[in-house]
């Protein structure tokens, strides 16, 4: 009876990993062993990175909302304190591009957030 190899799964399963290593530089695109351990690192890695581009953001947010409220004499921390207060329901998202794109806006939301704090 002739040996059977499992072939066509073997196959598959290495051209599945080495189709996920297309790009990587040298050997790790080519060989399969190399290829197998860079393939699951950037997959950890980018599993792990989709979680930690969530945290960058809001930082980024947070650093730009505090500079312009900083311009406008008020304390990060007290401008949304007062927006709080004064019942208004933007994300930092939305406040850092508004503290970018419309300056004039931000100044009118910083007064109402000194209004109330």
């Amino acid at each position: 009876m002739p040996r059977a190899t499992n072939a066509p799964a073997s196959r598959r399963r290495r051209k599945k990993v080495l189709k996920l290593a297309k790009g990587f530089r040298g050997g790790r695109s080519k060989l399969y062993r190399t290829a197998a351990e860079s393939v699951k690192r950037s997959l950890a890695y980018s599993y792990r990175d989709r979680k930690v581009k969530k945290r960058e953001f809001r930082k980024l947010w947070i650093v730009r909302i505090n500079n312009a409220a900083r311009l406008e004499n008020i304390s990060y921390r007290r401008f949304i304190a007062g927006l709080k207060k004064a019942g208004v329901e933007l994300d930092r998202k939305i406040l850092a591009e508004i503290a970018l794109e419309d300056t004039q806006t931000f100044k009118k939301l910083v007064e109402v957030a000194k209004g109330e704090g």
